[in-house]
């Protein structure tokens, strides 16, 4: 079985956020940048197809060369090759058709993606992917099983959780509960040597033009100040959810 897993340049949860140029554009000064933590599940639910059932595992980016250290990470943790698209990712649907290509041109089986990157949160990548390949979509994903050409995933619904079946190939989109987060992987020396000489390739994008733009980024409005009520005066506690944040 062959498996392509999607992989998201992102800035760490941690990392203060500013814009440039008008509040129009990101400033990546002085981010630190991981693996997007939906794409962590996913990569390592590949790992076990590949311990458990000889499977081979490639990563995939849409980025420039300030993308390659996520990428070796991702080699580090086990994958056997990189291909980075050697683009900027405008929008959703220039990635999916990047990506879609790829997948494509690879023959792969499975196509792991998070259901979003945790930077813009769009959601759409995966399901704009499988529909350019004709694959089956499975998103929401919290387990997967395959057998011969077969896959059996639970994804998430409102209220509960469905199991489905589908054949390969399949995209799906995962996140947390694909594998127990005590079962991430990090890198070790050892994977970390063997990374740098493992193959990274670098294709070039397909001309595609992007269908949305971004005018502007907006910060919330910051926190304001916290009043403290003594725990035994309860009446002030309602007079405050009632008439100042008319909460009840």
């Amino acid at each position: 079985m062959k498996i392509l897993v999607c992989i998201s340049h992102v800035p760490d949860t941690t990392s203060k956020i500013n814009f440039t140029d008008g509040d129009s554009k990101f400033d990546t000064a002085g981010v630190q940048f991981v693996i997007n933590p939906n794409d962590e599940f996913g990569l390592t639910r590949a790992m076990w197809f590949k311990e458990k059932q000889g499977a081979t595992v490639d990563v995939v980016n849409v980025g420039g060369t300030e993308t390659e250290p996520t990428l070796r990470k991702a080699l580090a943790i086990g994958a056997d090759s990189a291909i980075r698209v050697d683009a900027t990712p405008t929008d959703g649907f220039f990635v999916a058709k990047q990506l879609a290509k790829v997948a494509k041109e690879g023959n792969y089986d499975l196509i792991i993606a998070g259901r979003e990157s945790i930077d813009y949160n769009g959601g759409m990548v995966p399901g704009m992917m499988a529909a350019l390949m004709d694959a089956n979509f499975v998103n929401t994903c919290i387990s997967l099983e395959v057998e011969g050409d077969t896959a059996t995933a639970i994804r998430e619904i409102d209220g509960g959780k469905e199991t489905l079946t589908a054949k390969l190939p399949l995209v799906i989109g995962g996140q947390k509960g694909l594998v127990h987060e005590k079962d991430l992987k990090i890198p070790n020396m050892r994977g970390i040597m063997q990374a740098r000489k493992k193959p990274l390739n670098v294709v070039e994008a397909e001309d595609v033009s992007a269908q949305t733009e971004t005018k502007k980024f907006e910060k919330p409005d910051p926190k304001g100040e916290v009043k403290l009520v003594d725990p035994d005066n309860l009446d002030e506690l309602i007079d405050l959810l009632h008439n100042e944040a008319k909460a009840i």
